[in-house]
């Protein structure tokens, strides 16, 4: 196992952990406020392939880079042996203030894409910054690939893969809004500019830093467990063509305390235009 400290400020907020071998992805945890209250989870009971904050995609031509189960048109969820693995290939730049990584999406021996992404961490407030995740999926073979999700193989609502970030799980579920909207049911599958989830003490407000991200509805758990993600996938299947390479930015608002609508806003204009 290898890890790479985050801080902000000279306070640490975060590590990224990867390791090599099948079904492994590198992610974020624990990533904290300021404060240092945790607002990410691995592992946990409930779903034991949700690593904190990282990219997880459930399907790239059939093959899982989520974990767990498969998601079976006219079957349902189903172990197979189909797991893939994001093998960490290089640093390009390594800074306590973030990086930039190379990695290649392997299955079968075969890298079916390979990635470039870059994490970067930058001050808000005394009590709040940011994490700019940004990643790029390039398809360097001569086959053509897609990505998909258990909603385009059959599954209604169930279109998550991306950039997916698991909160912790409180006594109370969190609240989710977003700038138009309250509650799960209301912002789940739906794009929005950005999506805001505040728990005991903490606010994560997520959004969208170029044009195509922002139309990528969001993925939206907060009763049954406190995630949100990215979709690539959300109702149909995103073609990646031979040569074609995916690029999406996620900028991730960690704030103590509980924001309100109007301060979640100003935190995002300031996140994602610094």
């Amino acid at each position: 196992m290898t890890t790479a400290l985050l801080s902000c400020a000279g306070r640490p907020v975060g590590r990224y952990t990867y390791r090599q071998g099948p079904d492994s992805r590198p992610y974020l945890h624990p990533v904290t406020t300021l404060a240092g209250i945790p607002v990410t989870e691995e592992r946990p009971a409930d779903h034991i392939h949700h690593l904190g904050a990282s990219v997880a995609v459930p399907d790239v031509s059939g093959h899982n880079f989520w974990g767990g189960r498969t998601f079976v048109r006219d079957q349902g969820p189903t172990e197979l042996d189909n797991h893939g693995t994001q093998r960490h290939l290089g640093w390009k730049l390594r800074d306590p203030d973030g990086f930039v990584e190379e990695l290649s999406w392997e299955a079968d021996g075969v890298e079916l894409l390979r990635e470039h992404r870059t994490v970067a961490v930058a001050a808000i407030s005394g009590t709040a910054w940011a994490l700019d995740f940004s990643f790029s999926l390039s398809n360097r073979g001569s086959t053509d690939l897609s990505i998909g999700s258990p909603a385009t193989n059959g599954r209604p609502g169930a279109g998550y893969g991306g950039f997916f970030w698991r909160a912790p799980k409180e006594a109370a579920p969190p609240a989710v809004f977003s700038g138009t909207s309250d509650g799960e049911e209301a912002v789940h599958g739906r794009a929005a500019d950005w999506l805001a989830l505040a728990g005991d003490g903490w606010t994560l407000v997520f959004a969208g830093a170029t044009d195509e991200t922002r139309r990528d509805p969001w993925f939206v758990r907060t009763t049954e467990y406190p995630g949100v993600g990215s979709s690539l996938a959300a109702d149909r299947r995103l073609p990646v063509p031979a040569g074609d390479t995916v690029v999406r930015r996620v900028v991730t608002v960690v704030a103590d305390g509980r924001l309100d609508r109007d301060a979640a806003a100003a935190h995002v204009r300031k996140a994602v235009s610094a």
